[in-house]
């Protein structure tokens, strides 16, 4: 059973979760010339107005790095404000609607069993490989009308998203130090996948199916069809929204039963619980940790003045463990309520992917519980973790399972 963080080798910016908490809500990092937001309201504050806090950061990295990084993020969802953002999020929003979710559910729960006969499980898992990863993968790729048996190129793509990092963490701790180098693999990768749907964005164009590529393909905003590059930019931003989460989501989750073995034994016997288990792992072990902003202006938040085109790192998961919203906050506890945790954000950028990954996890979880009466990680081996300050994000989660 995995009780200690520092057994996962998680990243030491990762304060929040050996139980410590910044001196301030706010604070500026001279260093790194980034200003911190670490409390809940403060940071629910910046994600509630984008017209404050915008998240278009390419004009800043384009001033440090190279003008290229905004052609390059043409379509993406995440560095957009409105009024493009409302419209684009209008396309997407459509493979996320409460019925298509509904008519999802059987197929993934067959999915889930076929995958766990596929991994000719005996007395040892592997989480991620086995389901966690190509799980949400296939459903998103079917979501989008293109081959599940590419999956491998998918997983090479999603990654390609998350800024990679180190031991140094430079995509934040040095702000855009090093950039040019992920800026260039980042483009590269983005041109493959270019390349790679361009025949399936031309088919549509010729024969339109029931899926979203499709829906993509033949959409008009403001009175204008999206380019190819837009339409695989967006597929990215499915791609990144439909399966990470899921993938972390998973993973996170039976870590934080296996460390609270009561709690397992209470969802086990009641599976009514299983929501606010997710949801207290979601807060507890946020996917994604960290998420930034831009000050198109001066503001003020938390009592503290931030000059308008400054770099604000918005800290997901300390605001998820502030006191001041959250009864003792280092303590896993299904069933908190309320618990208005910040894991997928806040405001317009709200995780389009949320209620898929929540749907995915809970089918998927129930079908583990039912095929696996013990289900423990393995001292010898525990987990590996991306080190990263950004996210919390297992690699490999070996478990001791027996039916």
């Amino acid at each position: 059973m995995i009780t200690e963080f520092d057994t996962w080798g998680v990243h030491e910016r990762q304060f929040w979760l050996r139980g410590s908490a910044p001196e301030k809500v706010v604070d500026f990092d001279a260093g790194s010339r980034m200003w911190n937001v670490y409390g809940h309201p403060e940071a629910a504050r910046v994600l509630s107005n984008p017209k404050l806090f915008s998240s278009n950061m390419m004009r800043l990295m384009a001033a440090e790095i190279g003008a290229d990084v905004e052609e390059a993020q043409a379509g993406e969802l995440l560095y957009l404000d409105p009024p493009r953002h409302t419209r684009l999020r209008r396309l997407v929003n459509h493979a996320f609607t409460p019925k298509v979710l509904a008519d999802l559910e059987p197929k993934i729960a067959r999915l889930t069993h076929e995958l766990l006969d596929e991994a000719a499980v005996t007395d040892r898992l592997e989480l991620v490989s086995a389901l966690a990863y190509p799980l949400p993968v296939i459903v998103i790729a079917e979501l989008l009308g293109v081959p599940a048996s590419d999956r491998d190129l998918f997983r090479k793509w999603a990654e390609s998203l998350i800024p990679p990092t180190s031991d140094e963490d430079v995509s934040l701790v040095g702000r855009f130090e090093g950039q040019e180098q992920v800026t260039e693999t980042t483009i590269q990768q983005r041109k493959e996948f270019g390349e790679y749907l361009a025949e399936y964005i031309e088919d549509r164009r010729r024969t339109p199916r029931e899926d979203l590529l499709s829906g993509l393909v033949h959409a008009e905003v403001e009175g204008e069809r999206l380019s190819d590059k837009e339409i695989a930019t967006l597929a990215d931003v499915l791609l990144l929204a439909g399966h990470v989460t899921t993938t972390m989501l998973l993973g996170n989750t039976i870590l934080c039963l296996d460390a609270h073995r009561d709690e397992f034994a209470r969802v086990r016997a009641d599976r009514s619980r299983l929501p606010d288990v997710i949801e207290e792992s979601l807060r507890y072990l946020p996917p994604f940790a960290v998420t930034s902003r831009v000050t198109t202006a001066e503001a003020e938040v938390g009592g503290v003045t931030i000059p308008p085109d400054q770099l604000v790192m918005v800290w997901l998961g300390a605001a998820n463990r502030d006191p001041r919203v959250f009864d003792d906050p280092v303590a896993f506890r299904p069933g908190r309520d309320p618990n208005p945790h910040l894991t997928f954000s806040r405001g317009i950028h709200y995780c389009i992917g949320a209620g898929l990954a929540r749907l995915e996890g809970r089918i998927a979880l129930n079908i583990l519980f039912d095929r696996f009466a013990e289900i423990a990680t393995l001292p010898d081996e525990p987990p590996r973790f991306v080190r990263s300050s950004q996210m919390l994000n297992a690699h490999t989660v070996p478990l001791a399972v027996s039916a």
